[in-house]
């Protein structure tokens, strides 16, 4: 399992890359691998206030529909297009083109390092 060591990671399998108050989130490979094939992502506006541990986006593949949980509370400052448009990149690039969203955060209490999330992923 791909696990960056210079990410947070959430319990939903969302990951964080925090620089200052701006956190880009994304979906872990694991998840990624479990959903399948993406075909469609819907995401907050930018703009949108998010509470963490509520929806703030849906994610389809060719075996089922999940949410996307707010990983923290914050702002929306930007939504992936090329996600929007290919969400493909969620599969082939899950840490890297595939991001989904630029929150601003106040603080990103919570989160789990890689090793935690390792531990927590072995657990099932």
């Amino acid at each position: 399992m791909n696990l960056p060591t210079d990410l947070l990671y959430t319990k939903d399998h969302e990951w964080l890359r925090v620089d200052g108050d701006v956190a880009t989130v994304g979906i872990t490979e694991l998840a990624s691998e479990a959903l399948g094939d993406v075909v469609f992502v819907d995401l907050a506006d930018a703009g949108s206030a998010v509470t963490a541990g509520e929806s703030c986006g849906e994610i389809e593949s060719t075996k089922s529909v999940s949410d996307l949980y707010a990983p923290t509370d914050g702002e929306v400052l930007e939504v992936n297009d090329a996600v929007v448009q290919d969400p493909s990149l969620v599969n082939t690039d899950p840490y890297g083109a595939g991001w989904l969203l630029r929150l601003r955060v106040a603080s990103p209490d919570g989160l789990l390092d890689a090793d935690a999330y390792a531990r927590l992923a072995e657990q099932g």
